[in-house]
């Protein structure tokens, strides 16, 4: 039997590493909100003025869609899974995949909790 981690709610999460330029990179900060399945979180930092997701969650899984505005003034937007982990020290990580909608690409990237 798998454990549901913890909820989402009031956590910030940050990339564990930079992304191409014009995305989100280790200056982001990501606020999270999760209620009854419904998860949501607005993010900014680095190259990335004003972000926005919004998704749901089944256990350890968040499917959601993203849009951000950039410092070059052009938009984006596209669709991630995550799956929730729990580190040894409690704090939570996601491990993401991810597709731009808006433009080509796709990727992984890993956000968790900053250290204490």
């Amino acid at each position: 039997m798998t454990r549901t981690p913890r909820s989402l709610d009031g956590l910030v999460f940050v990339p564990v590493a930079d992304q191409a330029p014009g995305q989100v990179g280790r200056l982001t900060r990501f606020e999270y909100h999760e209620r009854d399945g419904l998860v949501w979180a607005d993010y900014q930092g680095g190259d990335v003025v004003k972000g926005h997701l919004i998704g749901t969650r089944a256990a350890d899984t968040v499917d959601f869609r993203y849009v951000q505005l950039r410092l070059d003034g052009t938009t984006a937007s596209g669709r991630c899974t995550s799956l929730v982990t729990e580190l040894p020290d409690g704090r939570l990580r996601m491990e993401e995949s991810w597709t731009w909608e808006s433009q080509e690409g796709s990727g992984t990237s890993t956000v968790e909790q900053p250290p204490a």
